[in-house]
Parts: C-alpha cells; sequence; structure tokens
C-alpha cells in the first residue's frame, strides 16, 4: 500500500471522526435547546425547530444547492470533498438522532459549553484532514465574489451573528441567543488551537551590545539556532544586530534569565507562535 492510499485512509477516518464527534455535540447538547453558535448546522437546529423537519434533512436541502453554486469558487476536487463530509455529517445526523432524548444536563450553559466542545474537536478534526462539511463559508465566499468589497471575515461574522440571533427568536428566549454566542466562542479557539497545536513556542527578537557571547549562549546553553538579521538605530543612527530565536514555552523562562545574565540591558520582544515547522520542532506534513 503506497503512501499516498495510506494517507486518504487516515484522512477518511479523520473526516468520520470529526464529523461523529459534531453530529454527538448537535445532537445531545445543542438541539434539546436550540443553541445555534453560527455555521449550517446551527440554522439547520433553527430551521429543524420552527418546521419539525430533521437536522440532516434541511443540512442537506441547504447545503446541496449552496454547494452547486459555488463549484466554480472551489473547483470540482473541492466540491467533492465538501459533498463527501457533508454526506457523511448529515447521515451520523440520523445515526445519532436518539441522543437528542438523553437528558444530559438541565444546565443550559453547561449544555452550550460542552456541546462546542463536541463541535469545536469535531471541525477541528475535520478541517486538520483538509476536509469540509460545508456550511455558510459557501455562503460568505459567494456573496464575497458578487460584492468584492465586502471582506470574507465580515461576511462571515455577520452570517453567524444572525444565526446566533435567530436561535434566540426560535426559541423565544434571548438568553438561548447568548448562549450561542458563548459556544460559538469556544468553538473558534477550540478550531484554531487544534489546526495550529496546543504546543505554543515563543519568538524573541533581542538588541544587544554583547550578541556574540549571547549568540554563543543561546546555542550552547538552550540548544537553539539563531539568526541574525541586520538592523539601524532610528534615533543613533547606528548599525544593529537583531538575534531572532524561537524556543519552546518551557524554555521562556530560562532564555530571559540568560539574556538578563549576560547583557542586563538587551532590549527584547517576545511573542506567541502557534506553530512552528522545521528542524528542533515538528516535522512540515501538509
Amino acid at each position: 500500500m503506497n503512501n499516498k492510499i495510506k494517507t486518504g485512509i487516515i484522512e477518511f477516518i479523520g473526516l468520520i471522526i470529526g464529523c461523529l464527534s459534531m453530529s454527538i455535540g448537535l445532537n445531545m447538547f445543542f438541539k434539546p435547546y436550540t443553541i445555534a453558535p453560527g455555521g449550517l448546522s446551527g440554522l439547520s437546529l433553527v430551521l429543524s425547530k420552527l418546521t419539525g423537519l430533521s437536522v440532516s434533512t434541511i443540512m442537506l436541502a441547504m447545503g446541496i444547492p449552496l454547494l452547486i453554486f459555488s463549484v466554480k469558487i472551489l473547483g470540482k476536487k473541492d466540491a467533492i470533498k465538501t459533498l463527501i463530509g457533508m454526506l457523511i455529517l448529515s447521515g451520523l445526523l440520523d445515526v445519532t438522532a436518539p441522543l437528542s432524548n438523553v437528558s444530559v444536563t438541565e444546565d443550559v450553559l453547561l449544555s452550550a459549553i460542552s456541546g462546542a466542545i463536541f463541535l469545536g474537536v469535531g471541525i477541528g478534526m475535520v478541517f486538520s484532514v483538509d476536509g469540509s462539511t460545508g456550511g455558510t463559508d459557501l455562503i460568505a465566499l459567494m456573496v464575497n465574489r458578487i460584492i468584492p468589497s465586502i471582506p470574507l471575515s465580515k461576511c462571515l461574522i455577520v452570517i453567524d451573528g444572525m444565526v446566533v440571533v435567530s436561535a434566540g427568536i426560535a426559541n423565544g428566549n434571548l438568553e438561548t441567543g447568548l448562549y450561542s454566542g458563548i459556544a460559538l466562542y469556544i468553538i473558534a479557539k477550540l478550531v484554531d488551537a487544534i489546526i495550529s497545536g496546543f504546543d505554543y513556542s515563543k519568538a524573541f527578537m533581542i538588541i544587544s551590545d554583547n550578541e556574540e557571547i549571547l549568540r554563543d549562549a543561546i546555542v550552547n546553553d538552550i540548544n537553539r539556532g539563531v539568526t541574525i538579521l541586520d538592523g539601524r538605530g532610528g534615533y543613533t543612527n547606528n548599525n544593529k544586530s537583531i538575534l531572532l530565536a524561537v524556543v519552546k514555552k518551557k524554555q521562556e523562562v530560562h532564555l530571559k534569565k540568560l539574556i538578563k545574565r549576560v547583557d542586563p540591558r538587551a532590549f527584547i520582544i517576545v511573542s506567541d507562535v502557534h506553530e512552528v515547522l522545521g528542524e528542533g520542532f515538528k516535522d512540515i506534513n501538509v
């Protein structure tokens, strides 16, 4: 079995597991309280509440036409992948539909948080295997294509915001809209964390008069590489060397102490790095 087939199998399994997690979150935690954290799935929950039709039926009824209209934007390959993801999610929504009758908790906030965790993990897994289940992003893509002056990000915010508000209207309780907003926030953060990874790193930009000593100390004491950038002081107009080093989160304090020991007057900029690919960190797997 060649690597391409193995990768395809792994991605397909990841897509199924991700869709299963999404369907559990939707049916077990969101549907009983009509919590709709944006997206096509959230809109389907709201319409299911109003019409009595199943969530999967509404999702397919809206998703497939959207997919057909957006084929030119996505391309045939991505459109087929999206259709597969949509069909799998719809099928698993039917399979897990009885979970909506299971009373896990009567606390709406706890239900919103729990459902968001399932949905966020599921969406993150789907995205991490380069999959898609369709959604309001297709609407946003088409709006952006028709009116290019409207940024894609703003389209998504407006559409998801309308779904969140509609949840409160459909349930006759504005608090439901607030719970939906909380769930949407948790989902977004979880998806970002799963795609980028939980093991954040720190990037140091160091301006020091003792750059040679500091460079050797970082390489030998922390066992990290250093990139030297050429710079010039805006006030003094003197040439400066800027040391750029990326370290793991647990090495941050160690590096700060090292810099203080070598040059207490060094100027340091520290920033979060959500993903580092290459030697000493994660392998490049696309």
